[in-house]
């Protein structure tokens, strides 16, 4: 499997090494490019550390959403669910949160003599709830060998109207607000935020095992060609289980980190999060056909539209003209890809 020609997203002579190289680098590119201008225009206003920061924190959620989608669009397969499965498990983290925390009485006086038992068991309720979606995807996928988009579709339904059930359809209140003091707004060392270094760990394991372990080998390896995959003694649905939970994990975290950061569960805060994952891993220079991908393009990919909302907002400008910008740049990522699979195709 190390002899995948895609399996570090680069490669080969000619035409295709050419096409290849260029999509990382024009997209890093995109990337200064856009810091320089917003620099230019805005000066100390946009170009200065504690705005990078924010820039950061801001990414941080998205990432993780992005972090799972690029294992799984490696694979060649979709996740559509990752937002409401974010969704649902700030829900179901904050509403044991509250219930473990003290009385009915006491949680609405914001007082919470028991957070030190609710907050963990909130955080480890969450991330079994993205875990078991994740799981539940993986399983209807490979068991009943139905396509990752109307899976994905489908249970991004049914994640978003549980939460709705269970929260009434309207944010949960009185978390207890120490997962925002101790967590969601805590800095490190006076100047890590919290949710950034939970998202660095997480970016820097999975950088490990997409590109140096065996579970990167054999996602690259099924994405490029399943078929060939199976015949060199992979465990195609086994691993694509673990992949879809992975994904599920990571977005069960991610509600998590944006429970921390805002205090309250929002269920309609992230009707786009799966688009904007899958606009990132893309922008990033994932392959949308499977077998190219890396974890730093899909890190880039998300600081593209965080960078342009964070220079629009600074600039004054309207925000309908950030989602034209992030449009314009997954069309040229995707011209790229496309581009690209033709060179290889013609070799």
């Amino acid at each position: 499997m190390s002899e995948t020609p895609s399996q570090e997203g680069n490669g080969g002579g000619g035409i295709r090494g050419v096409l290849t190289g260029l999509g990382p680098a024009l997209i890093f590119g995109i990337l200064v490019g856009l810091v320089v201008v917003f620099t230019i225009i805005n000066g100390t206003a946009f170009f200065n550390p504690e705005n990078f920061v924010n820039i950061t924190v801001d990414a941080s959620v998205l990432l993780l959403l992005a972090v799972g989608m690029t294992f799984v669009i490696i694979t060649a397969g979709i996740d559509l669910s990752v937002g409401a499965v974010l969704v649902l498990s700030s829900v179901v983290a904050a509403q044991v949160m509250v219930a473990l925390s003290g009385t009915e009485q006491q949680v609405q006086n914001y007082q919470f003599p028991t957070q030190g038992i609710g907050i963990p068991a909130g955080i480890a309720a969450g991330l079994l709830a993205g875990l078991l979606c994740g799981l539940g995807n993986g399983f209807l996928i490979t068991r009943l060998r139905m396509p990752p988009f109307i899976v994905t579709l489908g249970t991004l339904g049914i994640a978003l109207g549980t939460a709705q059930i269970l929260s009434g359809g309207t944010n949960v209140p009185y978390v207890p607000t120490a997962i925002q003091s101790q967590i969601g707004e805590r800095d490190l060392f006076g100047f890590l935020p919290v949710p950034v270094l939970i998202t660095l760990l997480v970016v820097i394991v999975a950088w490990l095992a997409l590109h140096r372990t065996s579970f990167g080998r054999y996602t690259f390896a099924i994405g490029s060609n399943v078929d060939a995959a199976r015949r060199a003694g992979i465990n195609v649905d086994r691993h694509l289980l673990k992949v879809y939970a992975l994904s599920g994990f990571l977005s069960g975290l991610a509600g998590i980190v944006d429970l921390a950061r805002f205090n309250t569960a929002s269920v309609s805060a992230h009707d786009a999060d799966n688009l904007a994952a899958i606009s990132a891993v893309v922008i990033g220079g994932t392959s949308l056909f499977g077998g190219i991908g890396t974890i730093v393009g899909s890190v880039v990919g998300t600081f593209i539209p965080a960078v342009l909302r964070n220079g629009f907002v600074i600039q004054g400008v309207q925000a309908f003209w950030q989602q034209v910008a992030i449009g314009a740049v997954l069309i040229l990522a995707v011209f790229i890809d496309q581009r690209r699979r033709s060179a290889e195709e013609r070799m």
